[in-house]
């Protein structure tokens, strides 16, 4: 990722936006489209949809408490399959909102939905799956996770 005024306002902001629990492990986050963002067709590029939605997946770490977690266990976030369907092309600045969704996990992912609209029309839609590991141990389950994070957090709940 190589946005980074764009990471530390996303950091910033999920500090100040409220906790998302493991009822609902979904963020939406609220960016524009930059010069930098464009390729030769001066439409946003391709592998910069990915760029972003890492954006709402670190608003989702942070506000989850994932993010205190990983660094106080050492451990790390490894997206190890992505797809994107791309609707329609976004232009220089162009409002855009970050919906990303983590819908199920099974032994060794979580899954994912990330969707990108302008205004209240979708413009991209992809999935993607990650795994969190450690270098002491390797990887972590998605149950493990949870169950740290909300054990960090205070949350006293069942993982359905």
């Amino acid at each position: 990722m190589n946005l980074y005024f764009r990471l530390i306002w996303v950091l910033i902001n999920a500090r100040l936006r409220p906790s998302i629990t493991s009822e609902s492990y979904s963020n939406e986050i609220h960016t524009r489209v930059y010069p930098n963002d464009l390729d030769l067709n001066l439409h946003m590029n391709n592998g910069r949809y990915l760029t972003i939605c890492d954006l709402g997946r670190m608003d989702l770490f942070v506000r989850s408490g994932l993010a205190s977690v990983m660094i106080k266990e050492k451990w790390m976030p490894i997206v190890a399959d992505v797809t994107m369907t791309f609707i329609k092309p976004l232009y220089v600045f162009n409002k855009i909102r970050v919906v990303s969704e983590v819908t199920h996990w099974d032994d060794k992912f979580f899954y994912s939905i990330h969707t990108i609209y302008k205004g209240d029309l979708k413009v991209s839609e992809g999935t993607s799956k990650s795994l969190v590991v450690s270098k002491k141990t390797g990887r972590i389950t998605p149950d493990e996770v949870i169950k740290v994070v909300n054990k960090h957090t205070g949350i006293n709940q069942e993982i359905s």
